[in-house]
């Protein structure tokens, strides 16, 4: 865990995450969607059988950090994320999460939406 600590604190404000450099296109990833606001792509460690990312190309460092000026960024990725999920031929149902912070397991700071489907999801998550 102390990698995956280290990792988190480096990508804090002033720093640079992976995310940023996939939006930047210095790292590649298959897009499977792509606007002015945001990208999605699938998770290169996935969680359930489709697992995608939309992460804006605004970097907000976390959820708990975004300003009300966010607002109409932070919608847009949630409608990103229906269409992606529809796309993906998630019809049964799918999970939304935003980790934030060090204790909801956000691991890394540029906020991001998974969006995970194609198996039952159990409840309580974690």
């Amino acid at each position: 865990m102390a990698d995956e600590t280290e990792k988190a604190q480096a990508a804090r404000p002033g720093g640079d995450t992976i995310f940023g450099k996939i939006v930047r296109k210095e790292i590649p990833a298959k897009f499977i969607y792509e606007d002015d606001l945001c990208v999605a792509f699938p998770d290169i460690s996935p969680q359930a059988p489709t697992h995608i990312l939309v992460v804006p190309k605004k970097p907000i460092v976390q959820l708990s950090q975004a300003e009300e000026s966010d607002a109409a960024l932070l919608g847009h990725l949630l409608i990103v994320a229906k269409k992606c999920a529809q796309d993906a031929g998630l019809s049964k149902g799918y999970r939304i999460v935003i980790n934030d912070g060090p204790d909801g397991g956000q691991s890394v700071y540029h906020i991001h939406v998974h969006i995970l489907g194609g198996r039952t999801l159990g409840w309580p998550p974690g």
